[in-house]
């Protein structure tokens, strides 16, 4: 819409559409003019800074030898017995590392260079206990517990933004995530469908009622000059009809909360708000017990997981190129199955790096191998890579982060010490 349109109307009818994508306006008959300039510039602001960041966490511990297996490793089969995948059945990235077959929707994004992988990446700290090691990476401060805020974000306070939208940081989830928490404010949305933004009152949900007076009771001068028009801005969210979205042609989600809530951020990053960092999680990856191999409990998470990112990216089209996706998982498993067809607590993991920016189409990081001598504690396999240089890199090229030991305070991260991912 020119300058010349807007001075000849200062309304905008129910069949409106922001251009680019923004918010197509259904349901409501006029908008005020006010609330048009609100959206305008909350659009502007979003073209502006146009690098996000999507942070995934596979909560519960995932077995990331049986995520990309090292099919080459003489011992992984000696160890395995039951539950290793099978030569014959990996997806082969490079002839030594495969995919488990369940993930047959990450071979073509590895294979076009879009999709990276860091293997034998975790915490330095050696916790078993679910609770704490998720807390210490979340907090991205391994062994310690009186860490207050998320490095996420941390991450955010050290990215400039001189007017944030509200919805900068969003997590789909009922709670902020330890994560985003910290003085950034971080918006959580259980389900866009249900974010209702009549008003305060008795009539109106507690997610409504929490967000408005998130501004109205804010000191935050920062909030102040931006808080209602962004509140406004989510009126229109909502005036966008969240039930009718419809996913780019040819994209099918995964029909599960972790499918539903990637299409949930992709709504929200083409709604064009500002948003520049997401947060999601899916759990149920503690497999103590009959855990399965090519096909079986750990088997059906790998394919939700890896076919509602694949459907993630796909959906968010050319846009896609602007965004970067980190997977992480508090722990991996043992690198020999137990009595009950299981694995128990590890160590090193594997991490996932998704983006339009990113140098993919390699599996990164120092293999440490699987002989018994090579084995932590003479059980798991060994961490190569800290967790922290792979969010930081990220942090850093998506975010513009810069300072990287407030993100991770005595972290060994700098630029030189990034895999240069990106």
């Amino acid at each position: 819409m020119g300058g010349r349109d807007v001075a000849r109307r200062n309304t905008v009818t129910r069949r409106g559409f922001m251009r680019n994508g923004a918010l197509a306006l259904v349901g409501t008959s006029v908008i005020p003019s006010f609330l048009t300039r609100s959206i305008y510039a909350e659009m502007q602001k979003a073209s502006v800074n146009k690098k996000k960041l999507v942070v995934v966490f596979q909560r519960g511990a995932c077995d990331g030898l049986n995520v990309v297996v090292p099919y080459q490793e003489k011992n992984y089969y000696t160890m395995r017995p039951s539950i290793a995948i099978k030569q014959n059945e990996v997806l082969d990235l490079n002839g030594f590392f495969g995919l488990h077959p369940q993930m047959a929707a990450f071979k073509p994004l590895y294979d076009q260079g879009h999709l990276a992988i860091v293997h034998a990446a975790g915490s330095p700290d050696p916790s078993r206990s679910h609770f704490d090691a998720q807390d210490y990476m979340e907090s991205g401060t391994p062994g310690v517990k009186v860490t207050q805020d998320g490095w996420l974000n941390r991450a955010l306070q050290s990215a400039h933004e001189d007017k944030p939208s509200a919805f900068r940081a969003v997590a789909l989830g009922t709670q902020v995530p330890r994560t985003l928490q910290g003085k950034v404010p971080a918006i959580a949305v259980a389900n866009l469908q249900d974010f209702s933004v009549a008003g305060k009152g008795p009539q109106t949900s507690p997610i409504s009622n929490a967000f408005q007076s998130m501004y109205d009771e804010s000191t935050d001068a920062m909030l102040h000059g931006t808080g209602q028009e962004t509140f406004e801005a989510v009126k229109m969210l909502k005036a966008a009809d969240p039930a009718s979205y419809k996913p780019a042609a040819g994209v099918v989600y995964p029909n599960g909360a972790f499918g539903n809530s990637l299409k949930q951020v992709a709504q929200l990053m083409k709604a064009n708000l500002g948003v520049e960092a997401a947060f999601s999680d899916i759990g149920g990856w503690d497999t103590h017990q009959n855990q399965g191999a090519a096909n079986g409990q750990l088997a059906n998470r790998l394919k939700e997981f890896s076919e509602s990112i694949a459907a993630f990216w796909k959906d968010m089209g050319d846009e896609a190129e602007n965004i970067t996706l980190v997977t992480m998982s508090e722990f991996g498993r043992t690198a020999r199955q137990n009595g009950t067809g299981g694995t128990d607590h590890g160590h090193a993991n594997v991490m996932f790096v998704l983006g339009g920016a990113v140098k993919g189409g390699k599996v990164y990081g120092k293999w440490p191998g699987l002989s018994d001598d090579q084995l932590n504690e003479g059980r798991d396999l060994k961490v190569t890579t800290d967790f922290r240089n792979v969010l930081a890199e990220a942090a850093y090229k998506s975010l513009g982060a810069r300072n990287l030991q407030a993100i991770f305070p005595g972290a060994p991260v700098d630029p030189g010490t990034f895999l240069n991912l990106a």
